[in-house]
């Protein structure tokens, strides 16, 4: 199934088989949704409780927090916690954040790797077909825990159809991993790739495996994919 996040002008495609078509008037109804989710929005960002972690810079946790009420809202949303990785900084920064939506406070800030294809020291390309060792881009709703080849390990569903839907496929899970250390992009500019997982350091890997598993919302963003969304959006 795909659908699209229309409700809160988010501009993705989640999973559907029809699609939707927007008169003038709906139009309509849909900006004044959008100018009313942004103070929404905005709202929530400047109250957000960072604690000893800096905030996610506020065009990814925009377009993450719309895609997280069209889930709730949808009922798809178990686990009430948003984690954003934004690709558009570099991987020496922790930029992967998880937000507890409940108590409106990040819990958790980290480095994560991109594909080794996607880029070296910045991701820059993307792509959702096996065997391309990249980073896809979207939203995922997180699965179930197993122990696989990198230990415990925790399953992703994309939701975005021709942009992450293959990421079963793909085996693209969260996963501990020893080439995502700070050592390492110090000495080197940047760390480890993957074969297109967002893998983690392994001091983190069980702390954040078990708090965002079961169905909690996984948005990972790139400067690139706001004007990509509109266009889709207006085709």
């Amino acid at each position: 199934m795909t659908y699209k996040l229309f409700a809160l002008l988010i501009f993705s495609f989640l999973a559907t088989e029809s699609t939707l078509k927007a008169d003038h008037s709906v139009a309509s109804l849909a900006l004044n949704t959008k100018n009313e989710a942004h103070t929404v929005c905005k709202s929530f960002y400047d109250q957000l409780d960072a604690g000893c972690y800096k905030l996610p810079n506020y065009e990814s946790f925009e377009l993450a927090f719309e895609g997280y009420e069209t889930f709730k809202c949808a009922g798809k949303i178990k686990n009430e916690l948003l984690t954003i990785v934004d690709f558009s900084l570099s991987s020496t920064k922790e930029r992967m954040w998880v937000i507890d939506m409940a108590q409106h406070k990040i819990i958790l800030q980290s480095l994560v790797s991109h594909g080794m294809n996607s880029g070296k020291e910045f991701a820059h390309s993307f792509s959702n077909e096996i065997n391309s060792f990249k980073s896809s881009l979207g939203f995922y709703l997180t699965g179930e825990t197993y122990i696989g080849k990198h230990g415990l390990s925790l399953k992703l569903d994309g939701q975005e159809y021709g942009v992450n839907d293959k990421a079963r496929a793909r085996a693209v899970v969260i996963h501990g991993a020893s080439y995502v250390n700070h050592q390492l992009a110090k000495s080197q500019g940047y760390i480890g790739r993957s074969q297109g997982c967002p893998a983690v350091p392994e001091a983190i890997t069980k702390t954040l495996i078990e708090t965002i598993k079961n169905q909690s919302v996984l948005y990972i963003h790139h400067s690139s994919r706001k004007e990509q969304l509109r266009k889709e959006l207006t085709s």
